[in-house]
């Protein structure tokens, strides 16, 4: 197979995988009120649980993007879409509420070797000017498995049972790991030297220390920690609240449920190939991915209007905007990583800005569980609403290119 054919097989594979990565975390949203019936727990009993996950996926994100970093891709995703689909069909043989929940945070630890996988396979195989877009199609298989989940889990929970909606795609899982293992290389010379023009250096990069004295990655850090929270509320609390409190069945979730993440996945592409084309234009490349989030950050408050139209189509229509924000911000910021530090370091730099996510995400779940039983949603949109234009500022004052210091220049190895 030639290079620039086995690229896009390897991009359509790790589609594949964050596809089934994301059905699996979006089946515990799905199912929460017969979850919470069939366990006898309440929305903070509920937050404790997905907080279970959360915590395990933010201590363990930096690790994996330093595993990438030391021995790759290839094992690395390997090894973590072996892991999180054992862990869910783990969950579907459980009976008891402390077996769900081990193993619900065993897939939090498998979860995060996906996304740094993924950036260093696109930074590695494709150039700068189809980089964006091709990180947002394999990224895409994130809500696109948050699309389809509504649908599957909903017919396989109510034709077999809600066991059957974990083990099934676990399964299928496996099947994305014999595929991975036969069809993944890293790129030939030429590929690597092409992608790497418009990247980092391929051979310098930052020590762990000096990593951590770049204004860059503290920048990175303040906006996944501010802006992640909104679309962790997307995935773990949209579709309860559309049951809970817009009146749908399971039956119309698996009808409409899926319209929002639709609508975010189409979002997240189209806004990743506008700054691609500005890029194409001519216009630097961080410079283009800035002005494109800053723009869609602006739309972002429409989340405070949820509350005042309870009607479901109201929150689907408002939802479907705020998650293609969460997703051009969530696709693009990656690539804004790649453009900023050496690619010997952008597996670990995305791993520590996933755990840093994965940390205010775990802060606002506890809040939202709190502030749902005590005040009801204003307050949570109220909060909401500010998270992605703060983050705006953070992004246009605090990112820039970080070029290693002439000391990491030799070949040697980028963390010790």
């Amino acid at each position: 197979m030639s290079p620039l054919r086995r690229r896009w097989f390897i991009l359509a594979l790790i589609f594949g995988a964050i596809v089934l990565n994301y059905v699996d975390r979006q089946i515990l949203s799905i199912l929460k009120p017969t979850l919470k019936a069939h366990f006898g727990f309440d929305d903070r009993g509920y937050a404790l649980v997905v907080n279970a996950f959360t915590v395990c996926y933010a201590t363990f994100y930096p690790v994996a993007g330093w595993l990438v970093d030391r021995f790759g891709a290839r094992r690395v995703m390997l090894a973590g879409i072996i892991g999180w689909s054992l862990a869910c069909i783990g969950a579907g043989l459980t009976r008891t509420l402390g077996q769900f929940a081990c193993f619900r945070a065993l897939l939090g630890v498998a979860e995060p070797t996906a996304f740094p996988s993924q950036l260093r396979a696109v930074t590695l195989w494709f150039p700068g000017s189809l980089r964006a877009t091709a990180n947002s199609v394999s990224v895409a298989g994130g809500t696109f498995g948050a699309v389809i989940a509504p649908p599957i889990v909903a017919w396989l929970a109510l034709t077999f049972d809600w066991h059957a909606a974990f083990i099934v795609p676990g399964v299928a899982g496996l099947l994305i790991a014999i595929g991975w293992y036969f069809l993944y290389r890293d790129p030939p010379a030429e590929i690597l030297a092409q992608a790497t023009a418009t990247a980092g250096s391929a051979g310098a990069g930052f020590t762990w220390p000096q990593l951590w004295r770049t204004r860059t990655l503290w920048g990175i850090l303040l906006i996944r920690f501010i802006s992640d929270p909104v679309w962790y509320f997307c995935l773990f609390w949209l579709p309860g609240y559309l049951q809970e409190n817009s009146g749908l069945t399971l039956k119309q979730i698996g009808l409409v449920g899926w319209i929002p993440f639709l609508v975010a996945d189409i979002g997240g592409i189209a806004t990743a190939h506008w700054s691609d084309r500005l890029v194409r234009r001519g216009v630097e490349p961080l410079d283009a991915r800035r002005r494109m989030l800053v723009t869609v950050a602006l739309v972002a408050p429409v989340c405070v209007l949820t509350p005042h139209l309870p009607h479901p189509a109201a929150t689907l229509a408002i939802f479907s905007v705020v998650g293609a924000v969460c997703l051009s911000w969530l696709f693009s910021l990656s690539v804004v990583i790649a453009e900023t530090f050496p690619v010997r370091n952008v597996a670990s730099v995305l791993g520590i800005a996933g755990g840093c996510g994965a940390a205010g995400a775990v802060l606002f779940n506890t809040y939202v569980g709190d502030m749902l039983a005590r005040f009801g949603p204003g307050r949570v949109f109220a909060v909401m609403a500010l998270l992605h234009p703060a983050s705006a500022v953070l992004l246009w004052t605090m990112t820039r290119r970080e070029i290693p210091p002439a000391a990491s220049a030799s070949p040697t190895p980028a963390f010790r």
